[in-house]
């Protein structure tokens, strides 16, 4: 039977459900739930605009996107976003999907935490991050009616979500902590490891080796 939540159809294919098993195998709960609402609000908020949006590659982004966190397929040498990216690109590939659609999974997770990018990409780079500043920093809910939103949370709950999303923030970036360098990401290592040091771009710029 297809699902529907919110009016949002989930895409009832062999690629959503395999993109399925593999995010629920990896990730915590608070974390799974999580990226099926980015994917929901991602859709809802894309809809509100008139945007068209792939719903596989939407599904894709939302389920992926913080796959870089989870213990099973973090890496310590790279930005979260960029795992989770490469990870949802060689899926799509593996799944028959052109190497354009795999492409623009692949920019919508790596930017999904660079603000005011996305958005000038396409819909279906943008709609994951419009599913993410919905549901971690709660950016226009006006454009989600209340029904809506109630019937996201019946299907996918947030208890104790903003604690638990910045524990698993983290978890998965405090062994890489240069990789959070010109991001939002130093804020997380900064609010729980008191002996983080910022690197300082004016700094860099200061002490660069260039003679000046």
């Amino acid at each position: 039977m297809t699902e529907f939540i919110a009016g949002v159809e989930v895409p009832e294919t062999e690629l959503v459900r395999e993109a399925t098993s593999l995010v629920m195998d990896a990730a915590e709960a608070a974390v799974f739930h999580h990226s099926r609402r980015v994917f929901l609000w991602g859709t809802l908020q894309a809809r509100a605009r008139d945007w068209e949006v792939d719903p596989e590659l939407a599904y894709v982004g939302g389920l992926f996107h913080d796959l870089g966190l989870t213990a099973k397929y973090r890496s310590t040498g790279q930005r979260f976003e960029v795992d989770g990216a490469d990870l949802a690109f060689d899926f799509l590939k593996e799944h028959g999907r052109s190497e354009e659609d795999a492409r623009n999974v692949w920019l919508a997770i790596a930017l999904h935490t660079t603000p005011g990018i996305p958005e000038h990409l396409g819909p279906d780079v943008a709609v994951v991050s419009l599913g993410v500043e919905t549901d971690v920093l709660g950016m226009n809910l006006d454009k989600i009616s209340p029904t809506e939103r109630a019937n996201v949370l019946a299907s996918h709950p947030r208890p104790g979500f903003k604690g638990k999303i910045l524990e698993a923030f983290y978890e998965g970036m405090r062994e890489r902590p240069d990789t959070t360098f010109g991001t939002m990401n130093d804020d997380v290592l900064a609010h729980f490891d008191p002996s983080f040091v910022r690197s300082n771009f004016v700094q860099i710029i200061q002490n660069n080796d260039w003679p000046e």
